[in-house]
Order: C-alpha cells, then structure tokens, then sequence
C-alpha cells in the first residue's frame, strides 16, 4: 500500500508500505478521507505541539473515514476514532476520556495516523455510519466532535449572544451549532474575507474583522484560532461575568492575555482538549440535517500530493482540506 509518512518538519513522504495484517479485535479499513487539522499543520510545520516531538517517523492524520474490511463491520462505511484511551484510569471512569493521561492517539508518536490506503484499528474504536454517509462525511465527524464538546463546556443559554473568534472548519461547525439552540444572536470574528463570507453562508449573524470588533456584550465566546491576539479578542468582546472558550492551539507553547482584562470582567475560561464519547451525537446531527459537514470542506488531494495539501492548507486559502487515498 502507499502511505505518507512524516520524518521531520516539511518532510512527508509517500511511498509503498507493507499491508497492515489482520488481528483479533481490530479492523483493517480501506481509507476513504482524511481530514487536514491545525494540529497536523503544526507537526507539519513546527515537528510537534509543546512538548510533544517527532521522535519517529509517524504516518498523519487523525480525522479519518472509510470502509471497513474484515470483522463484524466488513463492507460498512466507518468513522475512525482516533482516540484510544486506557478505560480503567479515573478521568476514564469518569467519562473524560479525552483527559486519558494513557491514552493512544492516531498521528501521535508510534501509533500511525490514516494517510495510507489502509490501516488496522480496534473494532471498539470504529463507528459504524447510516448508508446515507460517506467517507468524507466520516472524516469531518472528528473536528465536529471538538465543536460539541465545546458547546458541551459553553454551557450557552436559551437566548444567549454567541461570538466565534476564527471561521476556520471547527468555528464554521460551532455557527451551524449555534444556529440550531435558539441564541439570540451569532457574531463571527475572522481576518481572512472568504470565511467571513463562509460564516455568513452557515448562519452568522453577522461578521467581523479583528479590527472592527463588535460591542462587548457577548454571553459566550468561542476562540478556534490559539494565538494571543484572537484569545484578547474573545476576552475583548465577552461581557462582564462572560465565559470564554479556548479551543484553539498556539503556534508556540503558551495562551497570553491582558489578565486585567479577564480580571475585572470575572471571565471563566474553559480549555478544550479533543473531544469526549460524542461520535453518535455527531453522527445524529448530521443524519438529521441539523448539521451539514460538507459545506466545511473546500478543497481535496490524492495521497501523492500530500505535500502541496499540507502546504495549501497551511496558507489558509481553503476551509477543510481533505487527502482522500
């Protein structure tokens, strides 16, 4: 099989691999999709988040969908979850899977992410999909799941002022929540004109530039940027006793703000990491129309141009870009 595997920052190469081999309790899927997140742009670019590195060369990509091929889902589209988490350490048993300190993630280290024609999988980790999806709608599931399990943190109100800082893929999937839990208005903050105008198209209420902020009077704000001046914004125009959702990850290892800012407004801020056990939320939300994951993607690549799609994507000419093997 062909797959991409990542060596060192900018160094991705594709090449032929050995098939993966059947095993008791994994699946082997053929992948359709694979979706292009931030954080892989940061492997990408940067070798690594924090204090997380290359250490080996990994295969990427962690927003995966495809078809299942032996097992009990053989023949079934699946979406893959890219978490594997110990199930027995106490944030397990307390349902914050995502919080697992053991936890296995697909792209990370040595455990090998989707962009391959094939890779293998525990069957528990796999998520059977309704015919009317495909493997493309599959990869998207992921950053929708981040989406929820952000709203999840939110705690929006009935009738709440909603602002989103960054249109990207994830702040275009919270406009399209936000449009559906009957808040009184949606306000969108993003630099870059052509998601502004996606914003719009997904239900904003209305759009900003960063340097045209609105009034400050935003019950709940979410930041999907990372960076020090989209997170001041989010603090900018929250109101007094506001709560403030960081979902973004920073290019370098740390959140900065104005603590004045966040002092005298009494903000609680809330830090997403991943998502928790939300696929069959997501998978209902799109079955039901309440949700459209296609209208995030904007631009697709084979896997022998993995390259210039990591590359295209970090320019963020597009929306989600998609690697379909």
């Amino acid at each position: 099989m062909r797959a991409a595997r990542l060596h060192a920052p900018s160094d991705l190469r594709v090449g032929e691999e050995s098939d993966p081999t059947p095993a008791e309790g994994f699946t082997l899927v053929r992948v359709g999709a694979v979706g292009l997140c931030g954080s892989d742009l940061h492997w990408f670019l940067d070798g690594g988040i924090g204090d997380s590195r290359i250490d080996q060369p990994t295969i990427p990509g962690h927003e995966i969908g495809g078809v299942a091929l032996d097992g009990p889902l053989a023949g079934r589209t699946v979406a893959v979850d890219p978490a594997i988490p110990c199930f027995t350490c106490e944030r397990c048993r307390e349902g914050w899977t995502n919080l697992c300190p053991h936890v296995r993630f697909a792209g990370h280290g040595d455990t090998d992410g989707g962009l391959a024609e094939m890779m293998r999988w525990p069957t528990d980790r796999l998520v059977p999909l309704p015919e009317c999806m495909d493997a493309e709608d599959a990869a998207v599931l992921e950053p929708l799941g981040v989406a929820i399990h952000a709203w999840d943190l939110s705690h929006v109100g009935l009738g709440d002022r909603v602002a989103i800082v960054g249109a990207g893929p994830i702040g275009l999937l919270l406009v399209q929540l936000a449009r559906h839990s009957l808040v009184n208005h949606i306000a969108v903050i993003e630099p870059l004109a052509h998601r502004r105008d996606a914003a719009l198209a997904q239900g904003a209420d209305a759009v900003h530039s960063p340097d045209d902020l609105p009034a400050s009077d935003f019950d709940v704000v979410f930041e999907v940027c990372g960076n020090p001046d989209p997170v001041r914004e989010a603090m900018v125009v929250a109101r007094a006793g506001g709560r403030v959702v960081l979902v973004g990850i920073p290019d370098e290892d740390e959140t900065r703000f104005p603590a004045s800012l966040a002092r005298r407004k009494g903000l609680t801020i809330a830090v997403v990491r991943r998502m928790a056990e939300v696929y069959d939320r997501s998978v209902d939300l799109v079955v039901r129309g309440v949700v459209d994951v296609k209208a995030v993607v904007s631009h697709r690549f084979e896997l022998g141009a993995a390259g210039e799609a990591f590359t295209f994507a970090s320019s963020r000419e597009g929306l989600k870009v998609l690697i379909t093997p």
